[in-house]
């Protein structure tokens, strides 16, 4: 019995290393374009829902584009409604894994190509740079799961010779309950509904257990995914809690209806129509999985805009505008954690220009600067990098380096909104009236290319406007830096206003010199992506 919860354990080990594998490859490999996809495709409830599975089929994981929905719900770009849809289209991909064990995990013996399968993979990220070499993980990871599969279907034969399953064959109310619960807590232990429903189909081929017993563990284990969602939200963002709602209503009410409707008509159907009764017990599972998160979504899309003001309502948003896109969740997809810290830093570095500008045109004094919240939000930004992990695409490594180095050049803005005071030495003094407002012009085009998203990078001619106006303001910062000194020799205005004076224009100098270098950072970046 031992070397058979040993070959049990290793069969699903290896199918979560494999699915593990596969997963994070596939994200990293299509992380900008699960962006790009949601933010295209997601029109109405209905594109929505199709959208999110296509992009679950795509990255075989629902949990990836549920954090994608997450992080674009909490920019702003993806409505919440919209949201709704994606999800319940990802909880209806999901089942794809069913299918995929069914049709080709179970029909033959699979050791014999998974080996070669693993093989070619770890030659691909061997030999093989960036996406190839992501691709040859996805690749070995694939031929791991149904490695995995191959020793479950063994372990799950021999546990058939070894435990009698008779007892949970009954058709009681009961029960079925404790086969739902059994599913949930396989689901919770696991942490994969697919690695649960794989260990059932896999019990079920062998004969280890029957339809009726397969169709209510499938259940508990598609509740279990709800235990996993509100745990990742416990402490998290008010659009990660609110998506967890979602997962939750809709999964909750849908098992409901699974196990009350669809189990025993499924039931009845297998042993009723004799067409039926030719198909494989394993694939009626995997079609009873697609069904019931059909029903949920033919229940759910015409009811997305009520769902949407209940969760808001019940759920409201605390954080700060710009932080609530930092969400942990996010972290698990860098490409998508660095779009939701590059937008929080454009945010504050518009908040900075707004300040700078509103300085330079006279409408508020720098007594009325309060910068204590933009300080709060670097610091969550800072400790959000810190948190990233290191991406395994090149273009996200490189898109990585210039967020960073755009954190650099908040923090130095930040920094010079501190001194803001030297703006009013600088409007006490005859023949910097010109420079300002050129300064202020400058910022006044510049702040609407930051409030874009940030796949839209600034433009060359915007840069290039930036460093000749940046070299204009220096030179004529010459001149008045020796009229300067020429009235404080001739006694006109004393040395301590002298040295405020050439401070002050030297502040100007370097805000204008902090203000090129993050219009740079931005247009390199697009430089990178397009190269």
């Amino acid at each position: 019995m031992l070397s058979v919860l040993t070959q049990l354990l290793g069969g699903i080990g290896l199918f979560l290393l494999g699915m593990s594998l596969m997963t994070d490859s596939l994200k990293a490999i299509a992380g900008e374009s699960l962006r790009l996809w949601l933010t295209r495709f997601t029109g109405s409830p209905l594109k929505a829902m199709f959208s999110g599975i296509g992009l679950t089929l795509l990255v075989q994981s629902s949990t990836a584009t549920t954090l994608a929905t997450i992080g674009f719900v909490s920019a702003g770009v993806l409505s919440f409604s919209h949201a709704i849809g994606v999800i319940i289209g990802a909880n209806i991909g999901t089942t794809s894994t069913g299918w995929m064990v069914a049709l080709l995990g179970l029909k033959f013996s699979i050791a014999s190509f998974a080996l070669p399968i693993i093989s070619m993979g770890a030659l691909l990220k061997l030999f093989g740079r960036d996406h190839v070499a992501l691709l040859g993980l996805a690749i070995a990871g694939f031929g791991l799961l149904f490695f995995g599969i191959d020793l479950l279907q063994t372990a799950m034969a021999d546990a058939a010779q070894r435990v009698d399953f008779s007892a949970w064959s009954s058709e009681t109310l009961l029960t079925r309950l404790m086969l739902v619960l059994i599913g949930l807590v396989m689901t919770i232990l696991l942490q994969s509904s697919s690695a649960a429903v794989t260990t059932t189909l896999a019990a079920l081929a062998t004969q280890t257990i029957d339809l009726q017993q397969a169709l209510a563990l499938v259940i508990g284990q598609n509740i279990g995914t709800v235990a996993t969602a509100v745990l990742a939200a416990i402490g998290a963002t008010a659009s990660a809690k609110r998506t967890a709602a979602v997962h939750v209503i809709f999964n909750m009410l849908t098992a409901v209806m699974a196990f009350f409707l669809l189990l025993p008509g499924f039931v009845w159907l297998a042993q009723s129509v004799a067409l039926l009764q030719h198909v494989d017990a394993v694939v009626m599972v995997a079609a009873f999985h697609t069904a019931f998160s059909l029903l949920g979504a033919l229940i759910f899309i015409p009811l997305i805009k009520q769902l949407e003001q209940l969760i808001v309502y019940l759920i409201p948003e605390k954080e700060l505008t710009s932080i609530r896109y930092l969400d942990d969740s996010l972290l698990e997809v860098p490409a998508l954690a660095i779009a939701a810290a590059e937008s929080v830093l454009r945010q504050t570095i518009v908040d900075i220009y707004t300040l700078l500008l509103k300085c330079l045109r006279g409408e508020i004094i720098a007594s009325m600067v309060h910068t204590q919240e933009l300080g709060t939000i670097l610091q969550k930004v800072e400790q959000y990098l810190q948190d990233m992990p290191v991406p395994q695409s090149k273009a996200d490594q490189q898109r990585l380096i210039a967020l960073l180095r755009l954190m650099v050049y908040a923090r130095i803005l930040y920094g010079d909104l501190q001194t803001i005071a030297n703006i009013e030495v600088l409007r006490s003094q005859t023949g910097l009236d010109q420079v300002l407002q050129q300064f202020a012009d400058l910022l006044d085009k510049h702040i609407p290319y930051l409030l874009v998203d940030p796949s839209e990078k600034l433009p060359l001619a915007l840069v290039e406007e930036l460093t000749a106006t940046r070299f204009w303001i220096r030179e004529q910062q010459t001149v008045l830096r020796h009229q300067v000194i020429e009235r404080s020799a001739n006694a006109q205005i004393s040395a301590a206003q002298a040295l405020n004076l050439l401070a002050a224009q030297r502040w100007l100098e370097h805000v204008v010199d902090h203000t090129e270098r993050v219009a740079k950072i931005l247009h390199d970046e697009q430089h990178l992506e397009t190269g």
